[in-house]
């Protein structure tokens, strides 16, 4: 394949960036009386305005030719499949697989998945089910009133956005909470009001040796048998979302209760698999499947849709074109949604650890920019902090408003002053506030420049009717196959992460070091001297 920067589509883009780049949008809406309305596609619940990105017609046409030349729709195709497109791990990249409904057929060497799929979710159903109607009783025999999930990266930002996304489909008499950092505090501040006889941890490791996770694991099991006493108690009071039998047993959960998953499960890609155990308990077997159909229904549509009318390819497209032409290095994710305040957090796993790449599938350094930083707050609170920047600073911050015609918890007109702001931010980006304006309004001369907003600041708006398991699992859905369309212009795998690796060997390896025994430090000069310190204010 020809490289990115050498390809027809992408020159044909330069070319075409030098045309438009000082086209504002006031000048493309003044031109285009519909384009509110032609620049907006709707899917599995969504409906998406394109309309304030900065982006002609032209410049879709072209960028869907770039998506042809690179073989966006074979790639597609060979997810689908089950074909091994993580080349440096040599694996399938399978999370459809999750959420299909029974019966479709989807293989991995010749062997259909989806069964295996569905037999693990039905005993994830049971088990949910008697956790939740008091059928699981712990050690003492009282009802199970807490689940405490620990993981990291994967296993842990999917199943607490979700939670915190969904609370309220879940039941108050349970009370979930989720520990992920190795820093002692998580874990104390966690369970510091908490009764063992009457929580249920999960284990979400799928080596079960994630130096982190097994960390926290073994001290919750010091602190449930600190008042339970007896090691047998540790079956009633956790399970594992683990592959490693033998490890679980000999942490001394039962087996029965140990939940898989597969090595064609990437970890942020993991929320809809056994490590949605604990948003299973909390949302129960039916609106955990119907967080599954969400993501489903967004699947097909991927699948299946002309670019023209895919949500996910216009998303990755118009990324590309925002990071690599418009010099954007940042998205900025802005949930008009209390619900959904970890859901930035959670994009940041998905979206920078999976195109947070430097070199190409074939080893050779890319040419541009990959893997713009996402970032972002809920509703008005940004609105008071960063998006002063956003408006009048001088970069360049493409934003993803995400709203919902209908509120939750109703409360007078709370959630219209809210939408009227969200509506009010993505007009006030695009068109600004020009000097001409500002001086009619009789402004000082010399404050004019200070209250003049240039806008031409392009953004998404992405709504729903509400925000439910199905619409959220259509949502995460949506920013998946977003970045696997961007990875795929940009030629880069987006479903490994070895830019983590080396931290930790070096951590594991400073570890040792800071015993008290002086051993001889054989780091740079700041590393030395910062153990060094350390070692003697311990």
């Amino acid at each position: 394949m020809t490289t990115l920067t050498a390809s027809r589509a992408w020159s044909a883009l330069q070319e075409h960036h030098a045309e438009v780049k000082d086209v504002h949008l006031r000048e493309l809406f003044a031109r285009d009386s519909e384009r509110g309305t032609r620049f907006a596609v709707e899917a599995a619940g969504l409906y998406a305005d394109f309309s304030k990105q900065r982006v002609t017609s032209r410049t879709l046409e072209l960028l869907f030719s770039l998506a042809a030349e690179r073989s966006l729709g074979a790639r597609i195709d060979s997810m689908f499949k089950g074909e091994r497109i993580n080349l440096t791990e040599d694996r399938a990249v399978l999370h459809v697989a999750l959420r299909a409904p029974a019966g479709r057929t989807i293989a991995v060497d010749g062997t259909n998945v989806v069964p295996q799929v569905h037999e693990v979710l039905g005993r994830m159903s049971a088990f949910a089910d008697q956790v939740r109607t008091g059928g699981w009783k712990g050690f003492t025999g009282k009802r199970i009133k807490n689940v405490v999930n620990v993981g990291i990266g994967g296993s842990d930002l999917g199943p607490v956005m979700a939670y915190e996304a969904l609370r309220h489909f879940t039941p108050r008499e349970l009370t979930f909470r989720f520990v992920s950092n190795v820093d002692s505090t998580d874990l104390a501040e966690a369970t510091a009001d908490l009764d063992p006889a009457e929580t249920l941890f999960i284990i979400a490791s799928k080596t079960f040796t994630t130096q982190e996770t097994m960390m926290n694991a073994s001290s919750a099991r010091a602190w449930c048998l600190s008042k339970l006493k007896d090691p047998a108690a540790v079956a009633k009071h956790f399970v594992a979302v683990s592959t490693n039998e033998a490890e679980v047993k000999k942490f001394g959960i039962d087996p029965a209760n140990m939940f898989g998953f597969w090595d064609w499960v990437g970890g942020r890609y993991s929320m809809d698999s056994a490590i949605g155990l604990s948003t299973m308990l909390a949302l129960g077997p039916q609106g955990f499947r119907d967080l599954l159909a969400g993501f489903h229904a967004m699947d097909e549509h991927f699948r299946s849709t002309p670019f023209e009318r895919n949500l996910p390819v216009l998303m990755g497209l118009i990324g590309v074109w925002n990071s690599d032409f418009l010099g954007a290095s940042t998205v900025a994710v802005l949930p008009y949604d209390q619900y959904l305040k970890r859901f930035p957090a959670y994009l940041q796993q998905l979206t920078m650890e999976s195109n947070g790449k430097r070199v190409t599938l074939g080893g050779l350094d890319v040419q541009v920019g990959t893997g713009a930083i996402y970032w972002g707050e809920p509703g008005t609170n940004g609105q008071h902090s960063f998006y002063q920047l956003i408006h009048q600073g001088t970069r360049l911050v493409p934003c993803d408003f995400i709203g919902f015609a209908k509120a939750l918890n109703p409360l007078g007109n709370h959630h219209d002053v809210l939408m009227a702001n969200l509506f009010a931010q993505g007009e006030a980006l695009a068109f600004g506030k020009p000097p001409e304006q500002v001086r009619a309004e009789k402004v000082p001369e010399q404050l004019v420049p200070h209250k003049t907003f240039p806008g031409n600041r392009p953004s998404t708006t992405i709504l729903a009717d509400t925000l439910d398991p199905k619409t959220l699992g259509a949502l995460v859905a949506l920013y998946e196959h977003a970045v696997y369309t961007q990875s795929v212009i940009w030629d880069i795998n987006a479903f490994d992460q070895w830019g983590v690796e080396l931290g930790k060997v070096l951590a594991k390896r400073i570890g040792a070091e800071l015993e008290p025994a002086e051993p001889k430090l054989e780091h740079d000069s700041s590393t030395n001297a910062l153990i060094k310190r350390y070692r003697s204010r311990r």
